[in-house]
């Protein structure tokens, strides 16, 4: 009987510090190409991409405070949007923020 409540206790500290490592998560990034990226007409508004050929739209909100990165160079939103959505070059990261479900940067490689 000991036995058991100790394997009881050691099976619930495990469960426990599993679930506390995942409460930590804030951010989710996609892997996406830009020639599937399609970004809002202005500043604010959805950015829809596919994360993957099989996976479903995506449509998550960008804000002022969105950072755009063009080969590890910020750039403005309008430059971005010039020369990458649909580009078959450009590799993209999303990263989504989950707390405010929204996204806080697009980095592009060309």
């Amino acid at each position: 009987m000991h036995i058991h409540k100790t394997l009881a206790l050691v099976l619930l500290g495990l469960s426990l510090s599993a679930a506390a490592d995942l409460s930590g998560v804030t951010a989710e990034a996609y892997e996406v190409d830009a020639i599937d990226l399609r970004m809002p007409p202005g500043v604010t508004g959805i950015v829809t991409f596919k994360a993957c050929e099989d996976c479903k739209l995506q449509t998550i909100p960008v804000t002022g405070a969105t950072r755009y990165v063009i080969n590890e160079r910020n750039v403005d939103v309008a430059e971005f949007k010039k020369r990458i959505p649909g580009s078959r070059e450009a590799y993209t990261t999303i990263i989504h923020d989950l707390e405010s479900d929204t996204i806080t940067v697009i980095d592009a490689t060309l």
